[in-house]
């Protein structure tokens, strides 16, 4: 796998930004994604150290809207779900700690106050955006609080009250973050997907300034093209019920399996040109790497390679559908042979006796 003049295999690959890059529109670029202008193929420190990082399978931060309330009851109700009705403290964006049940009225009284002077907001306008941030089980919970703490000045400390509330009965330690939509500006909070990339880059940033590996790459940087299932299918799921996705998604399985044709699919072909495109992308950083010189540069450039090797195959749900209805017809067939040989067998010493 030589390049020679900078052609051959790998002449095509993106720059490795484009690895860890999510496809849709950053409001703005990391430092990690800013090439240098002098060698614009080459790795920068700041890549070179989240390549590291992605190889060694870091972390990775969760940063999710849970919903929003739209209305003082709706607001009170889930203040008191996440103080456990004044049980847990809550810290605000001033420092201040809320601190049984007088706290916690005085903060939703104030919040509620405010809604009611807003006279602009719609009837179905939010008035508080609810996130949870999230780390695997086993992280320091201290620094997980500490950087959610620093996570939410920064993004938010300069234009919106918030509260935040740690959670530790969970296997996960996680903090619930409540932030009042209307900004101090008079514009009012709404996350895109790309703000939500860029509030988990600065998460899992906080908790490396706090000794903790963390990453926030996008999945199709680890090799994995499937969606999470959302919450209310995996409720179901856990509860015996098949959602009704589920069964959609069989049906449609069977029935392309029972045609013997498959509709075209472009998104498909668009996961899988795009997965290409990011394992060719890591094989040719391993040859920047091992011409590069140094010991760790190709120690770096052997775990790249194995990751490559690690990468789960480019499955979407369908294929993974249609590869275990293959497999089930095959054990049903297998099966029936092991019965019709074994009564073939019975038969024919039955037939020997009575001779």
């Amino acid at each position: 796998m030589s390049r020679k003049g900078g052609g051959g295999l790998f002449a095509e690959a993106p720059p490795i930004s484009y690895v860890w890059r999510t496809p849709v529109r950053r409001p703005r670029q990391a430092e990690w994604d800013i090439q240098d202008e002098k060698a614009p193929k080459r790795l920068t420190p700041a890549m070179r150290a989240k390549l590291e990082r992605i190889v060694k399978r870091a972390p990775e931060v969760m940063v999710k809207i849970t919903g929003r309330t739209k209305s003082v009851e709706h607001l009170k109700s889930h203040l008191d779900y996440i103080t456990r009705n004044g049980d847990l403290a809550g810290e605000t964006e001033q420092g201040a700690l809320l601190s049984g049940r007088v706290g916690l009225k005085d903060l939703q009284q104030r919040w509620a106050d405010d809604a009611a002077l807003d006279n602009f907001r719609r009837r179905d306008g939010s008035l508080s955006v609810n996130v949870i941030l999230s780390m695997p089980a086993g992280t320091d919970e201290v620094a997980v609080k500490d950087a959610a703490r620093a996570f939410a000045i920064e993004t938010f400390g300069g234009n919106h009250d918030f509260v935040f509330v740690q959670h530790l009965e969970d296997k996960h330690p996680h903090v619930h973050l409540t932030v009042r939509s209307l900004g101090y500006n008079g514009r009012r909070l709404n996350p895109r997907k790309a703000d939500l990339q860029v509030w988990r880059e600065r998460f899992a940033g906080e908790l490396r300034l706090r000794g903790i590996e963390a990453e926030a790459t996008p999945r199709r940087t680890r090799g994995r093209v499937r969606k999470a299932d959302r919450g209310a299918v995996l409720a179901l799921r856990k509860r015996g019920v098949l959602p009704l996705v589920d069964r959609r998604a069989r049906e449609e399985a069977l029935r392309e399996a029972r045609d013997g044709k498959a509709g075209k699919r472009p998104w498909e072909e668009k996961i899988r040109s795009r997965q290409q495109a990011i394992r060719k992308t890591y094989l040719r950083f391993t040859e920047e790497l091992e011409s590069a010189g140094p010991a760790s540069d190709r120690a770096l450039a052997r775990e790249l390679r194995k990751f490559v090797r690690d990468m789960p195959a480019i499955e979407t749900r369908r294929h993974v559908l249609m590869r275990e209805l293959t497999e089930f017809v095959k054990n049903r067939q297998r099966d029936a042979d092991r019965k019709e040989n074994s009564e073939g067998r019975n038969n024919s010493r039955d037939g020997d006796r009575e001779k």
